[in-house]
């Protein structure tokens, strides 16, 4: 199915690999459209209900291709990034905000340049022992672009993220968790399964359609004010009422045993 990604579904979980371990899965634009295709993939499938990205190998993702970043400082280019990008707004995993379900980061080795991105844009992060994050950016003499200059202040603060942007150091997991990139620390041997036991148990306890609405929330609210967000929130707690799930969720506590909320996606 894919060249430069594994992708299995075990319901409830789809896992997403990065595949070229002895590129340390850097991205080539190929895998970057593969990538979002399978998302996409995910997004539309009604087994699915959380999404999960590691790396094949010892990392994560280290970003680009040294070859693709050639191409791309060179003048006169295509713009191969079409494709791959959001539609609406620049920046490679931009779209991420926008899928419906929630994307788990499960970060073994290093997590550098688009790497970092992409871990910083997913829903949740888990962190192997041997993780390291790196911006890498201003030391390519580049900024920090596609997005992680806006997230990484929601995630650490602003302080914590210019210190990040503009040393380009390495941090490891242990300093990532600290300063709140990270949600999950796990032995390294764990990394994967904790990231896809976390999905089951979202699964198993919460409504796919609450996930949905509450990850919208918490992204719309990071740019409106209280009022507008109060009034978003109402609105959308208002639908959830009529929703099968809401009978579904009292009438499970009620007779005491597990809930059976209805799945998200096209078929």
């Amino acid at each position: 199915m894919y060249d430069h990604i594994l992708y299995t579904v075990d319901d409830p979980v789809a896992t997403i690999t990065l595949n070229r371990p002895d590129q340390l899965n850097a991205f080539t634009y190929a895998m970057l459209a593969e990538l979002r295709d399978a998302i996409e993939r995910s997004a539309a499938d009604k087994s699915v209900v959380g999404i999960v990205i590691t790396g094949a190998g010892r990392g994560f993702c280290a970003g680009l291709d040294a070859e693709v970043l050639a191409q791309a400082s060179a003048p006169g280019q295509p713009d191969r990034e079409q494709g791959v990008e959001n539609d609406d707004l620049p920046g490679l995993f931009t779209y991420l905000l926008g899928i419906e379900k929630p994307i788990i980061a499960a970060v073994n080795g290093v997590a550098a340049g688009g790497g970092f991105v992409l871990a910083a844009l997913s829903d949740i992060r888990f962190a192997g022992t041997s993780a390291a994050f790196t911006t890498i950016f201003s030391k390519r003499g580049l900024i920090s672009e596609h997005g992680s200059a806006w997230i990484l202040p929601r995630l650490m603060g602003a302080g914590r993220a210019l210190d990040l942007l503009w040393s380009s150091r390495k941090i490891d997991a242990q300093q990532a968790y600290e300063m709140g990139l990270v949600e999950y620390l796990t032995q390294d041997d764990a990394l994967l399964a904790a990231a896809q036991d976390y999905v089951r148990e979202l699964s198993a306890n919460v409504s796919p359609a609450s996930l949905k609405d509450t990850k919208r929330l918490v992204y719309d609210n990071l740019g409106i004010e209280f009022g507008p967000a109060l009034r978003q929130a109402h609105a959308l707690q208002e639908a959830s009422l009529l929703r099968a799930d809401a009978v579904e969720g009292v009438k499970s506590y009620v007779e005491r045993r597990p809930p059976n909320f209805d799945r998200l996606g096209d078929d």
